[in-house]
Formats: structure tokens, C-alpha cells, sequence
């Protein structure tokens, strides 16, 4: 019998399978991704300090690109901010685990029925192991509350070099069309760059034309123009408000137990977390796995409370077209806070001076309002 089957072939469970290979070699598990590749149609980006120096190390192959710090731009002013900025794109991410998988890995493979210990092929076939952890993500809309981060990114490759050394995390110049908006460049060499239109507002809905037309835009008004558009991806983050940690009734991870950054969205930080902490497990066994899962995903929401509050302030506290302002006053602080924020890993200290420089940007009673409504 199996010890594990990894149901979905997305970064918590291919980051899992990663260190099973590395740490694990008497652990037997088996991949089921329904579609042609790994990790779908994603760039997954980090900040060297989002994870311990040890998971560098491991995590640090994996990348496609990094880059020795990044910039931040708002009408204010910019800067340039220190520490290693690291990206994977799902194409790389699908050829260095797929060529250590090998055997391990069934792709084009279709789930049809599954339970904590076994699961059902479209072929017919059915597999057993002493748990199945499914990392296939959200497969409805999320129950609590929640605003939207929602993004349509383009690679593209420019007819003339781009002239950026780093990567631009966000130029928050650019107009805000009812939401926090800025646009996001990943420079991948001198002319290929990933540049992606960034929202955080209050739905899900995506007009993808207009966020092309306003891409180009953008491209242009920097003397830049598009050659080739070689991948397109967009996708609607849910950020919550508030509710409370999913309740995992058989093994689960990465989204759908809640495992990311309640503000920015990212999940790489949590699922590196998990993987380490799997990987390292005596035993698989579901019936012991399920409350430890539930554990570590509660135990994860608690640690977001700070961050669900802010959300609140963002979206239910400041007017649409001045929540840049919450971000343009944050990037006042000093590096290491910064760095805390993106880990999710602020001080008792340090939130109270993220509160108390977001201040002015947020009216007191609306502030208020919004960080104490359900």
C-alpha cells in the first residue's frame, strides 16, 4: 500500500513531493494531476526573508529567476528595497519535478471519487494509501466574507530592452479605476518581462479586454512595445474579512485550508511551511493526519487576525480610489517590517505601528467601523 497520494499537482503539493524526494526516499506516494503539466498556469513569487535560510536552500533550486531586491513606486516617491526577490514560473516548476517524479507522477488523470484513504480513477481503477491529501484548492467560493485580489498578468516579450534591473512590485502611480491598482513587472531577461495589472476591489469580476488595452497602455507610455505576448494569466484571490479557519474533514492543503497570507494572497511562505513539517512526519496515517492538518490550518488563521483586520480597514474603512494611500504610507517602514509583513510574522510592536502610520489614511470612525464589524 501507499503512504501518501497527492491528489493535484499545485504548489502545496508539488513543494511537498519536492521535499519527500529530497528528506523522504522510504515514503511511497503517487501524484494525480488531471491536467497535461504541473502547477497549472501560475508565477509564484517570494521575498528570500517570506522563509527560514534552511527552506532557502531547498526551495531556492526551484526558482526561474531571482533578483538581489525589487522597487516600489508611488506618486510620493520610490524605493528601492533590499533582500533576495525570487519567482518560479509553473513551466519550470513542471520539468524539475517531473524529471524526479518520474513513475511517482500520473498526469492527464482524471479524480472521479475520493475519500482519506483512497481514490477513484476515470478509468476505473482505484488506488489506496494511509492518506490522500488533496491540494487541488478551492472547489467552491470561500463562506466568509472576503474582498478580491485580481490580476491579469502578460508575458511578453518588447521589441526593445525594458531597461529594468529589478523587479517593480508595484508602481502605484497609475490610475486607480475604483480599487487599490498597481502594475507589476518581473523582469526575466533584457526584453521578456511578466507585467500584470493588479486590483484589490470589492468583486471578482474580470474584464479582461480592458485590462489588455490598459496593459498596453501602460507599455507604451514607457516607450515600450509588444513583440510577442507568449502566456497570459489571470486569476481573482479571495481576501478575507473575517470568519474562521476552515474545518478540514479529510486531509487538505494549500488554499482550501486556508494556508496563505490573509492580505497579500501568497501561499508559498505556508505551503513551504507544510511541506517541511509533513515531510518530517512518523506517520501518515489519515485518522492522524486530519486533526494535525486541522491544527496546523487553525493554528495558521490565528497568526492572521492582524492581517483579516487590515483587510478590513482596506475595504470596508477607506474609500476605493484612496486605498493606495494604505500602501503608499506602509512602504514607509523600515525594511526588516516590511519583511516580517510579507512572512506574516509581525511583532506585537509592529503592528501597532502599522496602525498608527495607516492612521491618517483612514478616517477614525470609519477605521473603527471597519476593524470592529463582523
Amino acid at each position: 500500500m501507499l503512504d501518501l497520494i497527492l491528489v493535484g499537482g499545485g504548489l502545496a503539493n508539488g513543494l511537498l513531493a519536492w521535499r519527500l524526494l529530497q528528506t523522504r526516499p522510504d515514503v511511497a506516494f503517487v501524484m494525480i494531476e488531471a491536467g497535461p503539466t504541473l502547477g497549472g498556469n501560475h508565477t509564484w513569487s517570494f521575498h528570500g526573508t517570506d522563509v527560514t535560510p534552511a527552506q532557502l536552500e531547498w526551495l531556492w533550486v526551484l526558482a526561474s529567476k531571482s533578483w538581489p531586491s525589487h522597487d516600489v513606486i508611488f506618486k510620493t516617491g520610490d524605493r528601492r528595497i533590499g533582500g533576495g526577490y525570487h519567482s518560479i514560473r509553473s513551466e519550470d516548476f513542471h520539468w524539475k519535478l517531473a524529471e524526479q517524479l518520474k513513475d511517482r507522477l500520473r498526469l492527464k488523470t482524471k479524480v472521479t471519487a475520493q475519500t482519506a484513504t483512497s481514490v477513484t480513477l476515470s478509468s476505473g481503477e482505484t488506488l489506496e494509501a494511509k492518506a490522500v491529501l488533496d491540494g487541488r484548492g478551492f472547489s467552491s467560493a470561500p463562506a466568509w466574507p472576503c474582498g478580491y485580489q485580481k490580476f491579469l498578468g502578460l508575458d511578453v516579450e518588447l521589441t526593445t530592452p525594458h531597461g529594468l534591473e529589478v523587479p517593480l512590485l508595484m508602481d502605484g502611480r497609475v490610475e486607480q479605476h475604483g480599487a487599490f491598482r498597481f502594475v507589476y513587472l518581473l523582469p526575466w531577461d533584457e526584453r521578456r518581462v511578466l507585467i500584470e495589472d493588479t486590483y484589490y476591489a470589492d468583486d471578482a469580476t474580470l474584464d479582461l479586454p480592458t485590462l489588455r488595452a490598459r496593459l498596453t497602455t501602460y507599455l507604451t507610455e514607457r516607450g515600450l512595445t509588444v513583440k510577442t505576448v507568449h502566456r497570459e494569466e489571470s486569476a481573482a484571490l479571495p481576501i478575507p474579512l473575517t470568519g474562521e479557519a476552515p474545518v478540514l474533514e479529510r486531509p487538505t492543503v494549500g488554499v482550501a485550508a486556508g494556508l496563505f497570507h490573509a492580505t497579500t494572497g501568497y501561499s508559498l511562505p505556508f505551503a513551504v511551511e507544510l511541506a517541511d513539517a509533513l515531510a518530517a512526519r512518523a506517520s501518515f496515517e489519515a485518522a492522524d493526519l486530519t486533526p494535525w492538518l486541522n491544527h496546523f490550518a487553525k493554528r495558521h488563521w490565528r497568526s492572521q487576525s492582524f492581517f483579516r483586520l487590515l483587510n478590513r480597514m482596506l475595504f470596508r474603512g477607506a474609500e476605493p480610489d484612496e486605498r493606495v494611500r494604505i500602501f503608499e504610507s506602509f512602504y514607509k517602514h523600515d525594511e526588516p517590517l516590511i519583511a516580517r509583513f510579507y512572512a506574516g510574522r509581525l511583532s506585537r510592536w509592529d503592528t501597532l505601528k502599522v496602525l498608527a502610520r495607516g492612521a491618517p489614511t483612514v478616517p477614525g470612525p470609519r477605521a473603527f467601523r471597519a476593524a470592529y464589524s463582523a
